[in-house]
C-alpha cells in the first residue's frame, strides 16, 4: 500500500495536495486498540494460516544436510566426482596465486605510489572497495557452488577445503588492506558519512568470510550462509541506527584545522550541540543563532515528528 501511495503521489499533484498539509494527532486510545487488532490478525495468520507452499519451501533453508544431500553427486553430466574435485583443487589453487598477486600490487598502489591531490585519492579509495567487494562476493559464491552438497563430506576433498579456507583468509587480508586505506584517507581529510559507510560494507565483507569459514568447517548448507548473513545484515542495521554518527563525525573533525563550519552545517544531521558549543566557544553569534533557530524549530514539532535528539538538548538547555 505504502508503494503505490507513492507511485500515486508522484503521478498526480492533486492527489499528492490532499495529504501535503494534513497533520497527525496521536490518541492513545485509538493507537492502542488498533495496535491490539493488528497484533491479534498477525497472530492469527502466521501461526494458523500460514501458506503450504511456505511449508514446502522451508527444508530449502535448513542450516544442516539431510541424509540424502550428504552424498556426492556429480554437478554436470559430462563431469564425473573425480574430475569435478580436481577442477576445484586448481582452480582454488590458482585463484590464491592470482589473489596474492593481487594483494601484492593492490597494497603497492596504496601505500607506496603517490596521490597527486584528494579528488584522485578519494576516486581511487572508492574504486578499490569497489573491487574487494565484487572480489570477495565472487569468491564466496565459488565456494558456494563447490561445496554445496557432497564435497562438505568427501574424505579426498580435503586438499579442496585447504585451499578454499586459504583464499577466505587471503580475501580478509584484502579487506583490511582496504580499511587501512580507508582510515589513512580520514586521518587526512576527515570523516564523511560515506566514509564510514565503506567501515559498514568492508565489516559485512568480512561477517561474509567468517561465516563462509563456519560453513565450509562445520560442513553447513549454502542456506546457512544466506541466513546467518541476513541476521548479520539485520543486526548491523539496528546496532547502526542507535548511533549518532553526525555526531561522530563532527565530534572528529572540528578538532581539525581545515574544520569546514557551513559543510557540517548544513550536510551533518545531529550535531547542534557540538556545534552551539563551538560556536560559543569562538564566538560566532550567526551561527548560534541559525543553531538556535533550527532547534527551536525541531522542538515545535508534533508528538509523532518529535525527535529524541532535540528533546535532550531541551533538557540540557534548562538544567544548565
Amino acid at each position: 500500500m505504502t508503494i503505490f501511495f507513492f507511485i500515486y503521489a508522484q503521478g498526480s499533484n492533486h492527489f499528492a495536495n490532499l495529504f501535503r498539509d494534513s497533520e497527525l494527532e496521536f490518541q492513545p486510545l485509538t493507537f492502542v486498540v488498533v495496535a491490539i487488532i493488528g497484533f491479534y490478525i498477525g497472530f492469527i495468520f502466521w501461526n494458523f494460516g500460514v501458506e503450504r507452499f511456505i511449508f514446502k519451501q522451508n527444508h530449502f533453508l535448513n542450516n544442516d544436510f539431510s541424509g540424502l544431500m550428504k552424498i556426492q553427486k556429480p554437478s554436470f553430466s559430462f563431469l564425473d566426482v573425480d574430475s569435478e574435485r580436481t577442477s576445484g583443487l586448481v582452480s582454488f589453487s590458482a585463484l590464491n596465486i592470482l589473489l596474492l598477486i593481487f594483494i601484492t600490487t593492490y597494497n603497492y598502489e596504496q601505500f607506496f605510489e603517490v596521490t597527486k591531490s584528494a579528488d584522485s585519492l578519494s576516486a581511487e579509495t572508492h574504486e578499490r572497495v569497489n573491487d574487494v567487494i565484487m572480489s570477495i562476493i565472487m569468491a564466496i559464491l565459488v565456494i558456494l557452488f563447490y561445496f554445496k552438497k557432497g564435497f562438505n563430506f568427501d574424505d579426498k576433498a580435503k586438499s579442496l577445503k585447504i585451499s578454499a579456507k586459504i583464499w577466505i583468509v587471503l580475501n580478509a587480508v584484502l579487506v583490511i588492506s582496504a580499511s587501512l586505506k580507508n582510515s589513512e584517507y580520514i586521518v587526512n581529510y576527515g570523516l564523511t558519512y560515506k566514509r564510514l559507510g565503506v567501515y559498514g560494507f568492508l565489516t559485512m565483507a568480512l561477517i561474509g568470510l567468517f561465516f563462509t569459514f563456519i560453513k565450509i568447517q562445520k560442513k553447513k548448507t549454502n542456506s546457512f550462509l544466506f541466513n546467518q548473513m541476513f541476521w548479520a545484515c539485520y543486526g548491523l542495521i539496528l546496532v547502526c541506527s542507535y548511533i549518532n554518527w553526525g555526531g561522530i563525525i563532527t565530534s572528529n573533525n572540528i578538532k581539525r584545522k581545515d574544520f569546514a563550519e557551513n559543510y557540517h552545517l548544513v550536510s551533518i544531521n545531529y550535531n547542534e550541540q557540538i556545534l552551539l558549543d563551538y560556536a560559543e566557544k569562538n564566538g560566532n553569534s550567526e551561527m548560534k543563532n541559525q543553531l538556535e533557530e533550527r532547534i527551536e524549530s525541531y522542538q515545535k514539532e508534533s508528538f509523532l515528528s518529535k525527535i529524541l535528539y532535540y528533546e535532550f538538548i531541551k533538557i540540557k538547555k534548562e538544567k544548565s
